[in-house]
């Protein structure tokens, strides 16, 4: 019987061979009443894959309560397993994509990752939570997390500052966005920092071009450090710089004028003696033409505090 059997098989698939879905179909007939006619055969019906005399027990795995992974976050974290803990609060957004645990693991991920110094995965994560739930309690401290991750990048002024800027745009954002957090005083103080090191920048590269005599690049780079950054601890140097600059190119008024804001406004500052005796030497005297740039950005600084 079980030669007859697969006979049957071998004739039904190689008739049908080739046959495209057809034949599909077909060899599933044929496969069928191989099954059947085995079925009948006791000596093989340990062969038969169609034999339901053996029972399975199907097993449900439940999910992990939320809470019980939130905790088990919080334990590693407490145990400084930054990547064991950052991998709990990722496994809640995974797991409960709509939940309330979620937006509390993503924010925590967050900071996981900050204090393991693992800058760019806490910019990512924070960068999602403001995305994500801006108007949520949290929202201000993912914002802190996002501009501090890019502060504690700073490189020193010799290199490229994109870190800075970006550290700059995100505690400007934080005080704008959220003026009554209890972040803001923190972020106010690292603003005046980053501005600082940006101005270094300027100057450093301004103080290249000035001693290779491109007194027109000198004077952009100096231009920039009073225009955007009057008050960094930088702008009584470029002030001096502008003075030297414009006077090398005999551009004497605006030279006087560069002379004239730094003793008005820094009486007792060292640059300024060297602008001082920089003008007289060439026989003129400090004197601030109303009409310079100059004077303009510093009357323009002084409407502004009085503003705030």
């Amino acid at each position: 019987m079980v030669q007859a059997v697969r006979g049957m098989a071998r004739m039904s698939l190689v008739r049908n061979a080739g046959a495209g879905r057809f034949g599909v179909a077909l060899r599933a007939v044929a496969l069928g009443a191989v099954a059947t006619a085995l079925a009948g055969c006791d000596t093989l019906s340990s062969l038969n894959p169609f034999d339901t005399s053996e029972k399975y027990e199907m097993k449900i795995v439940q999910d992990v309560p939320a809470e019980k992974i939130y905790d088990d976050g919080l334990a590693r974290l407490k145990s400084s397993d930054h990547e064991g803990a950052t991998k709990k609060f990722a496994q809640l957004t995974k797991n409960y994509p709509y939940s309330e645990w979620a937006r509390r693991g993503l924010i925590m991920e967050a900071f996981s990752n900050y204090e393991a110094q693992k800058w760019d995965d806490a910019i990512t994560a924070s960068k999602s939570y403001i995305a994500k739930y801006p108007n949520t309690k949290d929202a201000a401290y993912a914002q802190y997390l996002y501009a501090m991750s890019n502060y504690n990048q700073i490189p020193d002024v010799t290199r490229d500052q994109d870190r800075s800027e970006k550290a700059l745009t995100a505690l400007q954002e934080l005080v704008q966005k959220y003026p009554k957090s209890e972040y803001v005083s923190d972020a106010r103080s690292r603003i005046q920092i980053a501005r600082d090191q940006l101005a270094g920048k300027e100057m450093e590269v301004g103080r290249y071009y000035l001693e290779r005599r491109n007194f027109p690049a000198a004077i952009n780079r100096f231009r920039d450090v009073v225009a955007k950054y009057q008050t960094t601890r930088h702008v009584e140097e470029a002030l001096m710089r502008l003075t030297e600059a414009y006077m090398a190119l005999g551009i004497t008024q605006e030279a006087q004028t560069a002379a004239a804001v730094l003793g008005h406004n820094f009486p007792d500052s060292p640059w300024y003696k060297d602008a001082y005796t920089l003008v007289r030497s060439n026989g003129l005297e400090p004197r601030e033409e109303s009409g310079s740039w100059i004077s303009r950005t510093f009357k323009g600084l002084k409407v502004a505090a009085l503003g705030e």
